[in-house]
């Protein structure tokens, strides 16, 4: 008897523990929903390094856990729950290969997910190794991708540098950077538009505050540093491009005189033009919108949006009728926009480009 009612209780314990593990979600599985420049070379480990590269699900369970592997231990995710975007799980994650409990206490049904990446390349790379699902959940089919796209190409206000930060406060914490807060992704949701940001903070057209400018980063399938990797083009085309640049080259040239010999004005127009050329040649049905601001650069005064403009007219003279400018007045705020000045600058850009495309 006591032989018996012993193998009974290992087996209720077993039956228990059965119950009770977690479902591990691969990778690779069909219903994850990726979104941005993400390295697939291993599908079971892809690595996401670009800001606001996504990941989005349907599942059910009463919880739901996040496995990262991140390469130095300075990166911030948002994960969203339900189609709740206004109080996300801020995930800081830790170096190496680490399970982060994002989720707990769910009611029992269908929960829907959205995992963004809130810093940039400077932060460095995650590998993403999966998700944990409790009580028996499981992945559902994922949720419908938007029919529209638009790229953004920038520095650290795209990036959303600094944007959580105190009004009176430091503005260079990874913690207040939240590309998901910038101008940019939230001109893509208010368009309903599936978004890739290529942006990095620091960077220029000619000259960047490291040894790398845009037209050497533009095209990299990484965003840690300058390296040569290579993204492909063909994988994934914009309906609207924003190229967002020239912050720092106003700062560096126009202000610091560190690239020398120094650009006139027509080297700097020349310079601009010819990355917004090589954009275009990428992607030759998009309309392109050259946007300057909204710090000093767009201060009243400024060269800098006289260069955008007149690069733009020649590009139309050249035959380019999908192209145009809009710009950001600059607030008189001497740091990185925060919140509230991104949702004004991306108010006037979503009402700019719903008007062109008829969105």
């Amino acid at each position: 008897m006591k032989t018996l009612s012993l193998a009974l209780l290992l087996a209720a314990l077993a039956h228990a523990g059965v119950a009770g593990a977690a479902n591990v979600v691969a990778p690779d599985n069909r219903n994850l929903q990726y979104t941005g420049r993400i390295d697939f070379s291993k599908p079971a480990a892809p690595v996401i390094s670009w800001p606001s590269t996504a990941i989005a699900g349907n599942f059910t369970g009463t919880s739901l856990s996040v496995r990262l592997d991140d390469q130095r231990g300075k990166n911030y995710f948002n994960v969203f729950l339900d189609g709740d975007l206004t109080y996300p799980y801020v995930l800081e994650a830790a170096q190496g290969d680490k399970t982060y409990l994002v989720a707990q206490g769910l009611a029992p049904g269908r929960h829907s997910f959205l995992i963004t990446k809130r810093t940039e390349g400077e932060e460095g790379a995650t590998t993403f190794r999966g998700l944990e699902l409790a009580d028996g959940g499981e992945l559902l089919t994922p949720p419908p991708r938007p029919a529209r796209r638009i790229e953004f190409f920038g520095d650290s206000i795209t990036s959303g540098m600094g944007n959580e930060g105190a009004d009176n406060g430091r503005d260079d914490a990874s913690k207040d950077k939240n590309s998901f807060m910038s101008y940019a992704a939230i001109t893509a949701r208010a368009l309903d538009a599936e978004l890739h940001m290529t942006s990095q903070s620091g960077i220029g057209v000619m000259i960047s505050w490291f040894p790398f400018t845009m037209p050497d980063f533009y095209d990299q399938l990484s965003a840690v540093g300058d390296n040569d990797t290579r993204w492909d083009f063909a994988a994934w085309t914009p309906d609207v491009v924003v190229i967002n640049l020239l912050q720092n080259d106003s700062w560096l040239i126009g202000r610091d005189h560190r690239l020398q010999p120094e650009p006139d004005d027509e080297g700097r127009i020349a310079a601009y033009q010819k990355f917004v050329a090589r954009v275009r040649q990428l992607y030759p049905k998009a309309y392109i919108v050259c946007a300057l601001g909204s710090m000093e650069a767009t201060r009243a005064g400024s060269a800098w949006p006289g260069y955008v403009t007149a690069a733009v007219e020649r590009l139309r003279k050249g035959g380019d009728a999908r192209i145009d400018t809009v710009f950001f007045p600059f607030t008189g705020y001497g740091q990185h926009p925060r919140v509230k000045q991104h949702q004004a600058n991306a108010a006037r850009l979503t009402a700019f480009i719903r008007n062109k495309m008829a969105w």
